[in-house]
Order: C-alpha cells, then structure tokens, then sequence
C-alpha cells in the first residue's frame, strides 16, 4: 500500500525508473513513448545531458536564495532572455513555479494596476467556456470547464464565460470565417456593456486550447478581433500560453502566429521542461512602469519564486532550443504527424476532427461523423484508450468533457520537440491501435 496521496486513489501507477530522450521507462524495463510531455511539459525529452548539467552546477553555487532577499544571475538572465524574444512591449518577467500560480498572479496583477491607476471598480473578469487556466481557486474560477469546476464552486469568484472559438462544433457551414469572427465579438462586446465597460479589468484566453478542447485554435483574425475590443475599452489582454507556448505550436510565443501582443502572457510547462517546476508572467512595460511610479510594491508572492535552480534549468532549456533550432523540427514533425494523422484516420469512422499546431495537435472522436454525435459519456471512451495506449507504450493524453465539460471525448498529443520521422511513425501506428482497441 502507496502511502503516497496519488491523483487516482482506485489506480495501480507503473514506476517510472529513467527518461531517454523521447521515452520513458518504467521499473519492468518497458518503454514509453512520450507523446504528450505528460502534460505538454517534456518538450526536451528526458535526459538531456546539457540541462542536467546546468542544474548540478548550479545546486553546486547556490541551490536558493529568497526573493524578497536577493535576485541571482539565472533570474536575471532567464528575465533577459524571455523579454528580447517576447512580442512587443513586454518588458519584464515574474517567476513563479507553474501555470497555475502564473494565471493567479497575472489576475492579482492586473487588478493591482487597475487599483493603482485610479481605477479601483473595474473587478470584472471575462474568459472562455472550455478553457482551462489552472487549479488554484483564481485560475479555476477563470477556467469555463464545468465539471473541474462544479464542486468547487461555492470558493470560486464570480467570472463571466463567453464562447470559445470553436469553428468544428459552432460555426454553421453557410458562415465565413469573418462573420463567425464578428459574431464571436459581438457577443465579447454585450458581455462587457452588461458587466460596465469601466468595471471589466481583464479578457483571458488561451491562443490553442488544451486540456480541456483538445488542441483547439482559433480562426484566422479571432484574436485581432478580440484584441481591439479589449483595447477600445481599456481591458486588459491576458494570454494563456502555459500548455501552447514556449515553441509548442512552432514559435516561441503562441501570439507571434496569430500577430497580436498582450499585456500580460502566462508561460510554464514548456519553459522548463520538467527539468525544474517552473512558471512565469510576462508583463507589459506599461503594467511595470504604473506599479513602480505608485506603491512600487506588487502585493503578492510565493516562497519559491525566481528559484535559481529553476531558473537555470529553463535557461538551459531555452538555450538549447534555440541553439540546436528545434522549432524548425517543431515544425516539421508537426507538419509530418499532422499528414500522417490525416492519412490514418481521415476515414475512420470515430476521428470527427484532426486539429492543432506544430507539435500541439487533437483529435475528436465522435459516435457518428455526419451529425458530429458525441459518444455516451458512461463509456468513458478517453479512458479505455489512455489504458490502451499505455499497454502499447504509448503516453497519449485523452480527455472527456470536450464539448461542454461532459460530454465529447478527444486525444491531446504534444510529443518533445526532439522527435524525428521515426517517432512520428510509432505514434501514429501506437495511437490507432489503442483507438481501435478502444472501440470494439
């Protein structure tokens, strides 16, 4: 017996005994291909030599220094690194240790620079159905996925939720993608002359969709359209890039493909790889310049932020992203896996939706593809095919609930941004076994 407080208390867990490159491998010797970096995380592989030994040079120095103390060089010189790649005017970086704590303190950030601008009413937040931002009570508050949220709601804060940009589900086949992007921010524009335009501080959202909709992007001109409302208004544009970013969909920054800014940008998961916890917000200079001509103090903080460690495993991370242009590879296995997904299941019966981008990608089962039906949620098809693919060697990310929280199931893939043709394949081949194993 565990004694160990596991996510599922009904579920025997295999160990996981050591990473090699694209694989982990258990306490039996059996290999896994990591084709969702856990959860998006792993985008470096495992193992990889020149991380590690940046983390054991640093533990070696100095392992922790407090913030409220000190700041460190690989603070600093993570910070510098983000900012010069970041879209325009982002300015400075606020470490923390994940997604969740990065969307929580980007909420507190956004209200204090409203606070210290005189502008104290504005409170409101507005963000997506079928989003997902975190699970610390802020985040899940923002979060439009009805079932994390359902017994929790009684903690959570009041947030307004408007469509996703959903064009499988919700964008009927006589709309063009311009008039579904007008009537998407029609309905942005009614929720904040509802709420007060003065009392809205911030609109979230996620530029690709991830947990909770499978690799969801938006159409061509969504978030343009949504930029210039929030900016007409004085709200602030937050972007969730903890699952999408960091180079997931091919460019460093989500926002870079869809030519927008934000004022503040979340990032984790991707930034360090797993090689450390860690998280941050990316803040606007504008955000920074209001805070420091008033209190000069952000009222918030968490033991470990700008943890040294941590921050010299990210920058490793990113360095060796850059130096050995794995985004270049991101996009070109995306693109492969994306053909070879199309040339597998364009014509199966269940696989309603192939979508995504880079190596960011979903796929949508569906009972029936004409209608778009949905399976019965009691089958629990997500889970039969993540039980398949682990006894195939194969880590995949199923979920449930993709179109409402209940209902829908989807497969999230989010492979290192290492893998070669080789992999693709064994994915692919791995994935429609477990798919089909899953169905009969």
């Amino acid at each position: 017996m565990s004694h160990v407080f596991h996510r599922s208390l009904s579920t025997s867990y295999p160990v996981a005994m050591a990473g090699d490159g694209p694989h982990l491998i258990d306490a039996e010797g059996k290999r896994y291909l990591d084709a969702c970096g856990g959860a998006a995380v792993s985008c470096l592989g495992h193992a990889d030599a020149a991380v590690i030994a940046a983390v054991q040079r640093q533990i070696a120095t100095m392992a922790y220094a407090h913030s409220s103390f000190f700041t460190s060089e690989p603070m600093e010189q993570l910070a510098d690194f983000l900012v010069a790649r970041a879209p325009s005017g982002i300015d400075s970086v606020y470490f923390v240790s994940g997604g969740s704590e990065a969307v929580e303190s980007a909420l507190k950030l956004a209200r204090q620079y409203f606070v210290e601008r005189g502008q104290p009413q504005r409170r409101h937040v507005i963000a997506r159905r079928q989003s997902y931002h975190g699970n610390t009570l802020g985040a899940l508050a923002t979060g439009g996925n009805a079932w994390r949220r359902q017994q929790f709601e009684p903690l959570l804060i009041g947030v307004t939720h408007v469509s996703p940009c959903y064009a499988y589900r919700d964008q009927p086949a006589y709309e063009t993608e311009g008039d579904y992007v007008a009537r998407l921010g029609q309905e942005l524009e009614d929720n904040i002359a509802a709420l007060g335009a003065d009392n809205v501080m911030a609109f979230i959202a996620e530029p690709v969709v991830g947990a909770t909709a499978g690799a969801l992007p938006a159409v061509t001109g969504y978030f343009q359209h949504m930029r210039d409302i929030c900016q007409r208004h004085g709200i602030l544009l937050i972007l969730d890039e903890v699952m999408c970013g960091m180079g997931r969909t091919g460019s460093l920054f989500a926002c870079e493909q869809e030519a927008i800014t934000a004022d503040l940008i979340c990032i984790a998961k991707g930034l360090g790889a797993g090689y450390q916890p860690i998280g941050a917000v990316m803040v606007s200079k504008e955000i920074c310049d209001t805070i420091r001509a008033g209190t000069g103090f952000f009222q918030h903080g968490h033991t470990y932020i700008g943890h040294a460690t941590a921050c010299a495993a990210a920058l490793a991370v990113q360095q060796q992203i850059e130096e050995r242009d794995l985004l270049s590879n991101v996009r070109a296995m995306g693109g492969l896996l994306k053909e070879r997904l199309h040339a597998r299941f364009d014509d199966h019966a269940h696989v309603g939706d192939i979508r995504g981008r880079g190596l960011f990608l979903g796929l949508e089962l569906v009972q029936d593809r004409a209608s778009k039906q949905p399976f019965d949620p009691a089958r629990r098809l997500h889970a039969r095919i993540k039980a398949h693919a682990m006894q195939g060697g194969l880590m995949c990310y199923p979920m449930g609930g993709t179109i409402d929280g209940l209902h829908g199931d989807h497969i999230l893939l989010a492979p290192p941004y290492i893998i070669d043709a080789s992999h693709v394949d064994e994915l692919v081949d791995k994935l429609g076994k477990a798919i089909d194993a899953s169905l009969r």
